[in-house]
């Protein structure tokens, strides 16, 4: 991994550029962005994509794996994701030639140039907001630009290029690079610890979120649900604090939540409230709601306007996205990688399969958080799905850690007989086959390529047939 130095200046005008790790969901949506300005545009990644055949089409010169060779010589900027290593040989070529090379953050900002900043924060929840901000804003009949961390269903894109003067973008928080842009209104989903390897320690995560918080030209809208944020809410000194979620005492307030299929719920500012049905499931997504609301009424929109809004958003992939159904049994997948996220996945599934069951299919992610949180994510599993399958650790950035393994996760199960460790992926997918009956669903649940399995479950699901007790 590389630590973005947001020190290293950034050019003022850049007319192609290379990206290294162009497939990923943010840095293609930069790389279209980038080819929206007219910039030339080239790029690796270490395996072919949709992402990466839709950036060719559109012009991009793309390649598979990660040489020396693919660096053009006539780029005047190098673009990077934080999930390659020094060595990779496209980032010590670009190096040696003395080329900007900056972090997609910076490349980020670059874009941004001063416009009107939304920017979206939290440890969960910040790109179902984000596109539910976008979708919103779309139908009340403004134009932003955006960039997401996953792509928006209805759209099919995780970023766009707008004609209005406002920019809206998912602020990450894992490495601090949410600390760079000139935000004008910030929203804060929750603040709950996580990416220790980055920050040292939770006090400088919340410390973060304050800075972050403070430095907004306008106005924070902050979770009063949330004990993290209210944490923070309470360091700010800022002059116009505006609260949303379930809390008594929050400025945008939902009440009447029901969550038997897509949530609805009454949200009240003030003396005006509305009744808002949503598109998506859980009641998570009722708080998602309240906050991008709560924005669109820092931004000028009314209450009644921002509701209706609100409910034209279909939710965005990978987040409690169906696949298919085979036998009856529905296959989802969902991003969630932290227990807070995973509970929330659970939670929403539980209200819409009805008499089936949850089937968790659950991929670690990073040794360094399954390390620290494999407890937690063991207890959530446990409680809130029937039955999990645990595949083994999906590392991303990191080395493997000798011990580290999803099976610290299954056996600190209580009950046993509710889970399975299977680092085999095909055996897994034949054992989640194996239990799954008609009406049940089967969640992949993970940030890394665990989705990549659910054809092997789909064809697994059609090639078992039911036993005698399932057809009951």
């Amino acid at each position: 991994m590389i630590r973005p130095d947001l020190s290293l200046p950034i050019p003022e005008t850049i007319t192609a550029a290379h990206f290294i790790g162009i497939g990923g969901s943010g840095m293609s949506g930069l790389a279209g962005m980038f080819l929206d300005r007219g910039i030339r545009v080239s790029g690796s990644d270490r395996a072919d994509s949709a992402a990466l055949q839709a950036l060719a089409a559109r012009g991009a010169e793309v390649f598979v794996g990660h040489d020396a060779a693919h660096l053009p010589g006539d780029v005047d900027a190098v673009v990077h994701t934080g999930a390659i290593w020094p060595e990779n040989p496209e980032f010590v070529l670009a190096k040696q030639r003395g080329l900007p090379v900056i972090h997609r953050s910076q490349a980020l900002f670059w874009l941004i140039g001063g416009r009107r900043l939304v920017s979206v924060a939290g440890a969960h929840g910040k790109t179902t907001s984000t596109g539910m901000l976008v979708t919103a804003l779309r139908a009340l009949g403004t134009a932003p630009t955006f960039v997401n961390g996953g792509v928006i269903a209805d759209l099919g894109v995780s970023s766009g290029t707008g004609s209005d003067e406002l920019f809206v973008i998912e602020a990450d928080e894992s490495d601090g690079t949410f600390l760079l842009y000139d935000t004008s209104v910030a929203l804060i989903t929750n603040v709950d610890p996580d990416h220790l390897d980055h920050w040292g320690s939770g006090d400088a995560f919340f410390d973060g979120f304050v800075r972050f918080a403070d430095a907004a030209r306008e106005a924070v809208v902050i979770s009063a649900d949330d004990a993290g944020a209210r944490r923070v809410a309470r360091e700010l000194t800022h002059p116009r604090v505006v609260s949303f979620g379930t809390s008594a005492d929050a400025d945008v307030r939902i009440a009447a939540v029901t969550t038997d299929g897509p949530v609805s719920f009454t949200v009240l500012h003030g003396e005006e409230s509305a009744h808002v049905q949503l598109a998506v499931p859980g009641a998570h997504n009722a708080v998602n709601a309240a906050g991008a609301i709560a924005v669109l009424l820092t931004l000028g929109h009314g209450l009644e306007a921002a509701a209706r809004a609100v409910e034209s958003f279909g939710g965005t992939v990978r987040r409690f996205e169906l696949h298919g159904v085979e036998r009856g049994v529905s296959v989802y997948d969902d991003y969630a990688h932290h227990p807070t996220e995973v509970a929330a996945a659970l939670e929403a599934a539980r209200t819409v399969v009805g008499s089936g069951r949850i089937i968790a299919l659950h991929q670690p992610h990073t040794y360094s958080r399954t390390q620290q949180m494999y407890r937690e994510f063991a207890e959530v599993l446990e409680s809130l799905a029937d039955h999990t399958v645990v595949l083994d650790v999906y590392g991303a950035r990191e080395d493997p850690v000798p011990g580290v393994t999803g099976a610290l996760v299954s056996e600190a199960f209580g009950d046993s007989s509710k889970v399975r460790y299977e680092a085999d992926w095909q055996a897994a997918a034949d054992y989640t086959a194996s239990v799954a009956r008609e009406g049940d669903y089967v969640v992949t649940l993970g940030c890394g390529n665990v989705y990549l399995i659910i054809p092997q479950v789909l064809q697994a699901l059609q090639s078992t047939r039911p036993s005698p007790s399932e057809r009951d």
